[in-house]
């Protein structure tokens, strides 16, 4: 994974990239989509992500409630 060269503003550690593991709660039920490319700091933990995947999350998630599922788990393309 390469680096960003980043400083994480939370706690002053290092931004890489990663992947990571989305979850939203519809109220009726759950959505889980793994595999996530994101910006997380080396040292708090913390998680970014960039917009044109945020888009594509909200697909899912809206995908996801049209059809009323309980359960979705779903991987990035």
């Amino acid at each position: 994974m390469s680096t960003t060269n980043q400083t994480c503003p939370l706690c002053g550690g290092k931004k890489t990239k990663g992947k990571t593991t989305f979850s939203a709660d519809l109220g009726s039920g759950v959505v889980v989509v793994r595999e996530v490319e994101a910006t997380i700091c080396s040292q708090c933990g913390e998680e970014w992500i960039d917009d044109a995947t945020a888009r594509q999350l909200e697909e899912i998630v809206n995908d996801a409630r049209a059809r009323r599922l309980q359960v979705e788990v779903a991987a990035m393309k």
